[in-house]
């Protein structure tokens, strides 16, 4: 059941016989505001991983940008909702109902709570790059397998830093990417599919500091509109 008590119910346990070995990507981040880049990324995701549900974990605050710089999470969740569009793309506030902050914590209490559930973490090419800046991200990566998208102009820098270097014999090619959450972490593909043009950055900076107010959510149709074409 639901978690009780919280104004942002978990996602409906996956629990029984039917749910063994399903398959959720989990997309996390700020959100701030959410975009047809992620609705596009969830999309590639439910087709070439060939997963049933994309979870978009909207956090409270991201440990690695100013609370200054974020919306009310209230906001966000609104507006990502009428972003995602697809019934398997579900938008949760898991890490504020769980009280978690970091993904690898996050990915913890997900496990424990969904046992029978095939997890894989979605990321830009961005956060591949500064992935070892992330709390405990070498557990992160011996947890669950990761999932990274092309995002310009991080691709080859993403490609040769750090994290893929350190693990690029756990590498999955592009072709068997559907097998990836049936692999024992860590693994990770890259998915060098076509960046999109949607940012969260152009969008605040075009609708100014109030994004977020009452009248936010049809500048956003606007926004994605001129930024998608």
């Amino acid at each position: 059941m639901p978690e009780t008590g919280s104004p942002w119910p978990v996602p409906h346990p996956l629990a029984g016989a039917a749910w063994v070995g399903r398959r959720v990507a989990l997309l996390g981040g700020s959100f701030n505001p959410a975009h047809d880049g992620h609705r596009t990324i969830s999309l590639l995701a439910l087709k070439s991983l060939g997963v049933d549900q994309v979870w978009w974990l909207v956090t409270p605050q991201n440990p690695l940008k100013a609370a200054r710089d974020i919306a009310p999470l209230a906001a966000r969740l609104t507006v990502a909702r009428r972003v995602a569009m697809d019934p398997r793309i579900r938008v949760t506030a898991l890490e504020a109902t769980l009280g978690t902050r970091y993904a690898v914590e996050t990915l913890a209490a997900l496990r424990r709570r969904f046992p029978r559930t095939r997890f894989v973490w979605l990321i830009g090419a961005d956060n591949l790059a500064q992935l070892p800046r992330w709390r405990r991200w070498t557990k992160l990566m011996a947890t669950v397998a990761i999932a990274v998208f092309n995002r310009a102009p991080y691709a080859i820098s993403a490609l040769h830093g750090q994290a893929a270097l350190r693990y690029r014999r756990d590498r999955v090619s592009v072709r068997r990417a559907r097998s990836i959450t049936k692999r024992s972490p860590p693994a990770w593909v890259f998915l060098p599919c076509r960046p999109h043009p949607a940012s969260a950055t152009a969008i605040r900076r075009a609708a100014g500091t109030g994004w977020a107010g009452a009248s936010s959510v049809s500048f956003q149709s606007v926004s994605l509109r001129r930024i998608s074409s």
